[in-house]
């Protein structure tokens, strides 16, 4: 079990317990829309609703609390290779812990291996961010994870940065009512302590915008 702090863990399940929690859980979001007075039971659009969301949290919003952690692979460096390994763009969806709606936009990861450190694989990036994401948690924790969890991986690296920009339901539907992106950030090593190195990875980030569809 990986422990997340604020971001409710992670304990894998087998099929068949996901399929009970599913059930369970249908039974209980009922009763949920009963006491909020909606006759979802005899509405057609509605009378499976209960179910459907308990599918949706167990298998596609929150799954990362359930999901073994990705399987990384780190190779040595066996080039020696000093620069800046960046992937930008990487798909963010996850949903908040406050109102358990959802945030959805894209984050940005780097990494500097030292000549003696680790690599990996490319699109184990993409999946470090996407099994942090499908949990409920705030986006500076979301942050702040996928960054710890790249470090370790990448042992004796030379920095790593993790930018990661979403629009948040809660903020859009509710409160303010207004749209707005929200950037997090963290950063170690050179790019914390190297301006140069700082200001090459926000380009590299302004770059990669222009790919977006």
């Amino acid at each position: 079990m990986v422990k997340l702090k604020y971001a409710n863990q992670n304990v894998p399940r087998t099929e068949e317990e996901r399929k009970q929690m599913i059930e369970d859980a249908a039974i209980h979001y009922g009763k949920y829309m009963d006491a909020l007075g909606i006759d979802w039971q005899n509405d057609p659009n509605s009378s499976d609703t209960p179910r459907r969301v308990a599918k949706a949290f167990v298998n596609d919003l929150a799954q990362g609390c359930f999901d073994t952690p990705p399987n990384i692979t780190a190779f040595d460096n066996l080039d020696g290779y000093e620069g800046m390994v960046f992937q930008g763009n990487i798909d963010l969806k996850s949903f908040c812990s406050h109102h358990h709606l959802p945030f959805v936009g894209v984050a940005h990861v780097a990494y500097i291996p030292s000549k003696d450190g680790k690599v990996i694989g490319l699109s184990k990036l993409n999946r470090i961010v996407e099994w942090f994401a499908r949990r409920p948690q705030v986006q500076e924790n979301l942050t702040m994870q996928i960054h710890q969890y790249l470090n370790e991986v990448c042992e004796n690296n030379n920095g790593v940065a993790v930018v990661c920009e979403a629009n948040h339901m809660c903020a859009c539907v509710r409160g303010v009512r207004h749209n707005s992106t929200m950037m997090t950030s963290h950063l170690s090593g050179a790019f914390k302590n190297d301006p140069a190195t700082r200001e090459e990875f926000y380009k590299f980030v302004e770059n990669v915008k222009h790919y977006r569809k």
